[in-house]
Formats: C-alpha cells, sequence, structure tokens
C-alpha cells in the first residue's frame, strides 16, 4: 500500500493487472467491511492487505514488537521511553472506539509533512506493529485504527500460535509458491525475513524436501524450487504493472528474470528523471516490454500518457496494439472517457495513432 494517488491506488492495481477491470468496491469490503473482510493490513515486506488465514503466521513479528525488536526506530523509541503514554492511547481507543491519528486527545502536533509524525501517530503505529490494535477501515489514504478483538473474526484468533520457526517456514513456503524459482534473498524479502530466519528455514525445507535446489542460467546466485511448481510452455499475458506489484517489488530479482532495471522516479529531481514521474511497466508475454508514466486528470475524466519508452529491442508495431487496449481498459476501469498521449515523442506517436482509430 502507498500513498501515492497520481495514477490510483497502488493496492487497487494488482487485481486489475491479472484480472482486468473490477468492482473496486469489493475490494474495500473484503478488506474493511466487517461483514465480509477476508483481509487485514499489517507488515509484509511493506505495508500490506494479508489473508486473514495467515495472520496467525505474523503473530511472532508482532511479538517482536512487544520486546522492541521488530518496527521503525522512531516508533520502538516511544514504545521504549513512554510506557504510559501508549497505555493511554490504548485506553482512548478502547474506550471511544475506533480512532485516527487526529482523533486522539493530546496526541501532539506532527512535526510537519510526510514522516514528521505526532507522538500520538507514532504510538498507534507501535500498537499496530505489535499486534494490539488495526485498520478497522481507512478514510480517504488514513488509517483509523481499533482494537485487534473488536476488526479481526474471532475465529481467527482462535487459531493457534505456531512457533516462531514453523511460522517462519510457512512464509517461505508461501514466497516460494510465488516466486516460482527464487534466490535466498528473493525468498526472505517476500515477507521481510531476516538472513538467518531465512537460512534456517530453508535448510529446514530442503532437508524435508519442500524445497529444491537448482541452478539457473546466468544466475550467480544458487536458487530454489519448490517441487510442486507448474513450469508453463507458455505464457499469455498483457498488463500494465503497479510500482509496488510483487512480481517486480524485488529490484534485483526484476532485473535477474526480466533483464529489467526499474526505479520509481518520484523522489528524482523532474530534471533528474529518466523515464517519469509515475512510471508502470507493461508486461507481454514473459517480458517486460515497455515503461509507461502515466498520470489520472479526474476532472477532466482522461487517463493522461506523459511518456512511452520501449526496451531494446522492442518493435513498437510488435506490441501497440495490446498496449493500447491495455490502457483503454484501465481509463474505462477507472471511469475515465479517454486516453490522451500528451508526449510528443516518436515513441508514443504509435501509441497515439491507434487510439485514433
Amino acid at each position: 500500500m502507498d500513498s501515492v494517488n497520481v495514477l490510483i491506488r497502488s493496492h487497487y492495481l494488482p487485481l486489475f493487472s491479472r484480472l482486468g477491470a473490477y468492482d473496486t468496491s469489493l475490494f474495500e469490503d473484503f478488506a474493511y467491511d466487517p461483514r465480509r473482510r477476508e483481509l487485514f493490513e499489517y507488515w509484509g515486506h511493506e505495508a500490506s492487505l494479508v489473508p486473514l488465514t495467515l495472520q496467525p503466521l505474523f503473530r511472532w513479528r508482532m511479538a517482536q514488537a512487544e520486546r522492541l525488536e521488530a518496527g521503525w526506530r522512531h516508533v520502538r523509541e516511544i514504545a521504549r521511553t513512554r510506557s504510559h503514554f501508549i497505555d493511554g492511547i490504548l485506553k482512548q481507543i478502547r474506550e471511544r472506539g475506533a480512532l485516527s491519528a487526529g482523533d486522539l486527545l493530546d496526541g501532539g502536533k506532527s512535526a510537519g509533512s510526510w514522516w514528521g509524525w505526532s507522538d500520538g501517530k507514532r504510538a498507534l503505529e507501535w500498537l499496530f506493529w505489535a499486534g494490539r490494535i488495526t485498520t478497522a477501515y481507512r478514510r480517504g489514504f488514513e488509517r483509523v485504527y481499533d482494537l485487534v478483538e473488536r476488526v479481526i473474526p474471532k475465529e481467527i484468533l482462535a487459531l493457534p500460535t505456531p512457533s516462531e520457526e514453523e511460522a517462519q517456514r510457512e512464509l517461505l513456503r508461501i514466497a516460494a509458491r510465488a516466486n516460482g524459482v527464487a534466490t535466498e534473498r528473493d525468498l526472505r524479502d517476500y515477507f521481510r525475513l531476516s538472513v538467518s530466519e531465512a537460512k534456517k528455514g530453508i535448510a529446514e525445507l530442503l532437508e524435508s524436501g519442500e524445497l529444491m535446489a537448482v541452478e539457473v542460467e546466468g544466475w550467480k546466485q544458487p536458487a530454489y524450487l519448490s517441487p510442486s511448481t507448474a513450469v508453463s510452455r507458455k505464457i499469455d499475458a498483457r498488463a500494465l504493472l503497479s510500482p509496488f506489484d510483487s512480481l517486480i517489488w524485488e529490484r534485483s530479482r526484476t532485473e535477474r528474470v526480466f533483464d529489467f532495471s526499474y526505479r520509481l522516479e518520484i523522489y528524482t529531481p523532474a530534471h533528474k528523471r529518466v523515464h517519469g514521474y509515475y512510471v508502470l511497466p507493461f508486461l507481454y508475454g514473459d517480458r517486460i516490454v515497455a515503461r509507461l508514466d502515466l498520470k489520472s486528470s479526474r476532472a477532466e475524466k482522461t487517463l493522461n500518457v506523459h511518456g512511452v519508452h520501449y526496451e531494446d529491442g522492442v518493435k513498437s508495431s510488435r506490441i501497440v496494439e495490446a498496449l493500447a487496449t491495455e490502457l483503454r481498459s484501465m481509463a474505462a476501469w477507472m471511469g475515465h472517457d479517454e486516453v490522451r498521449v500528451l508526449t510528443r515523442s516518436a515513441a508514443a506517436r504509435p501509441v497515439r495513432d491507434y487510439l485514433r482509430k
């Protein structure tokens, strides 16, 4: 999940990439409606929406936060030095119901934009890390927190808590299935396990036969494969990918698998950007063949294309129909009336011409 909304909130995009147009209100229901909730917010590889059924697998991480061994330093610090303040924040939520940082009494003032959090916000985030509170819903993009027992279904909380080792092994199994073939770094980054945790878990899965050690041509690192992994003879894919999509999140893996070097340039000064502000890679078949700088104009109900860049060796004639079709589909899904190609570059001309048909 990410606060940048230049196109659409990033957590909506992976499902669109895989399924096409879908009703985002259903997503909201599954994430936040108490009657239909199937997801909860926690730290996966970053701030993530995770299936409720996996909640027990993260209790060890919550326990680490309780021991001040997990979480950002400035979040741990307030828990270490101001336990009474933390208790007061928790009491407010218990007595007043779901609250955002701005709803707190005496939560303090923010120290600026971005990460200049108030003491109240830092206290809430430590309680979130420690699993005492969770996101009840979002107000815009602002988290509104409530007690875990008032948000997470009782049948989930009643599930047994696996040992730290068992939970980490299961997270590695999930990572292996999601990645297909993966290095140790790929596997541990999927749920942000430590080096030592991943090494131990991978060794145990190798010993039990749940992982196989393999070699991948061109890779310097040893790789691992789940024995149940299916290998497709042909991949038929067409998708614009969120910069935060799990498929390309681990950038070194993206470069190894797709020979595609990708950096999000939001924080790069405009005059130093190579590809644009908010750039989505375009997956076609089993290759990433292009990247597009996109922005939503909600007032004009248009999807604006500010940049089009093809990867080396890719001919625009081969992919222009698929690319234009995907842009039209995205625009319609977002409730826009048209796609506008605003860049005058030669690379963008075939897309503009096709969209005018």
